[in-house]
């Protein structure tokens, strides 16, 4: 069964940091980019970041860049999210996915494969 898995969310301070993992079963990792999404509340999931493993090529979303940090365990076949400097907008529950998009800028967030279940991101004042 192809599964993602995601940990590491919390309630934390607005300037503060916090780690997200997703970790894959059940699939090849390096048939795959993966993606982090996030949704608000009242609001549309939005593409964060993504990376590929192939080749570590990565992209941000304007509104996360030189706060986030995406990385690949490629023995652990686990995603990790780094994110620093949060603020309260960055509130959302945080999405991993596996996706077979392109390799470089966002199109590593498109085409869809598999989806984890979500970890809640909660920045508070």
């Amino acid at each position: 069964e192809v599964q993602l898995v995601e940990s590491g969310g919390a309630l934390v301070q607005a300037g503060g940091s916090l780690r997200l993992s997703c970790a894959a079963f059940g699939l090849t990792f390096n048939d795959y980019r993966i993606g982090w999404f996030r949704q608000a509340p009242g609001k549309e999931r939005e593409g964060v970041s993504c990376i590929s493993s192939s080749d570590d090529s990565t992209y941000y979303a304007d509104s996360v860049k030189g706060r986030f940090t995406i990385s690949s365990d490629n023995a652990k076949n686990t995603v990790y999210l780094q994110m620093n400097s949060l603020k309260p907008e960055d509130t959302a529950v945080y999405y991993c996915a596996a996706t077979i998009g392109g390799l470089y800028g966002s199109s590593c967030l498109s085409l869809v494969e598999v989806w984890g279940q979500g970890t809640l991101v909660t920045v508070s004042l």
